[in-house]
C-alpha cells in the first residue's frame, strides 16, 4: 500500500494587522485545516514577504523535499511567487511546481475554509 503524499499548509497573517484579513478568524481556520483536512500539518507565519520569511523557509525547507507541495495562504499569488520563489530555487526546489498560492484577502472564514478545503482536495485526490 503505498503512502499518500499529504500537502503542507501554511498560513501567512500578513503582521495581523492588514485589513484584508479583518474577517478572518485565524485560529478558527487553522485548527480546521490541521484537524479535518488531510495535510501533513498547518504553520502560521506573520509575514513571509520580508527578511525572517526568508530565513524561516532557509531553515524549514529541505534539498530533498522535492515531493513535497506546500499551500500557502496569504496574499496574492502573484506576490508571493514574487517574494519567495528565490529561496526555494536556493534550496533547489520548484516554486511553481510545489507551492500552491491562495489569496484569501477580504474573505469571511467559512470563505477561506472551502477554498482552503478545494486546494488541498486537488492535490490529495479526494
Amino acid at each position: 500500500m503505498s503512502e499518500r503524499k499529504l500537502p503542507r499548509f501554511i498560513m501567512c497573517f500578513c503582521t495581523g494587522e492588514c485589513p484584508g484579513f479583518a474577517n478572518l478568524d485565524l485560529w478558527k481556520l487553522i485548527n480546521f485545516v490541521r484537524n479535518e483536512l488531510d495535510v501533513e500539518y498547518a504553520i502560521i507565519h506573520p509575514q513571509l514577504c520580508v527578511t525572517d520569511g526568508d530565513n524561516f523557509f532557509r531553515d524549514y525547507l529541505k534539498e530533498t523535499d522535492k515531493d513535497k507541495i506546500y499551500i500557502i495562504g496569504g496574499c496574492d499569488p502573484r506576490m508571493q511567487r514574487k517574494m519567495l520563489k528565490d529561496v526555494f530555487a536556493e534550496k533547489g526546489l520548484d516554486f511553481d511546481k510545489q507551492v500552491i498560492s491562495l489569496d484569501l484577502r477580504n474573505m469571511e472564514t467559512a470563505e477561506a475554509m472551502k477554498k482552503v478545503e478545494e486546494a488541498i482536495s486537488k492535490v490529495v485526490g479526494a
